[in-house]
């Protein structure tokens, strides 16, 4: 003979039998795991149920306790993304879609004085090897490489053609 034991489950996700967190609460937990922007919070508030004064009020009470802050959000993001060799183009379209302003897209990517035909230099040579390349066609595709990764035509030009440059001195 079985017997068997119903054994009582801690609420789920979607049990309506678990107190609702509160907005705050949600987004301090999101904010754990890694930087928010203010306006990506937000979205990810209203997109949990919240509703607007609520997420509004609660993005206020993380701001005035230093636990989301844009500027250092847009450092961090800015300093990884560099890191991963994306170009200033790529970064101020990122950073404008996460709320920034213009003028501090501006000053953040001046403050990260960066090089930006040494990184995509340094670019084409971890994706393509250092042989440089006569090859029109060759040149196009690593200018299209460079181009979709945010750098700008000029830089793209003068470091694609110092590319067939250092071929012709190989020759």
């Amino acid at each position: 003979m079985s017997v068997y034991v119903a054994m009582k489950r801690p609420p789920g996700k979607d049990d309506p039998a678990r107190p609702k967190r509160s907005a705050y609460d949600k987004a301090l937990g999101l904010l754990a795991r890694r930087e928010h922007s203010r306006k990506e919070l937000k979205t990810k508030l209203r997109q949990g149920g919240y509703e607007g004064g609520e997420a509004t009020d609660a993005l206020e009470r993380l701001g005035e306790q230093h636990y989301q802050d844009d500027d250092r959000f847009a450092e961090v993001l800015l300093r990884s993304r560099i890191a991963q060799g994306y170009g200033p183009l790529r970064l101020r379209v990122e950073l404008k879609s996460h709320g920034l302003a213009d003028a501090r897209i501006r000053e953040l990517l001046d403050a990260a004085e960066v090089d930006w035909v040494a990184s995509a230099a340094a670019q084409l040579r971890r994706r393509y090897g250092g042989a440089g390349t006569a090859d029109p066609a060759e040149r196009t595709r690593r200018a299209q490489f460079l181009l979709r990764r945010g750098f700008a035509a000029a830089t793209v030009r003068s470091v694609t053609h110092a590319d067939v440059d250092e071929a012709d001195d190989i020759s």
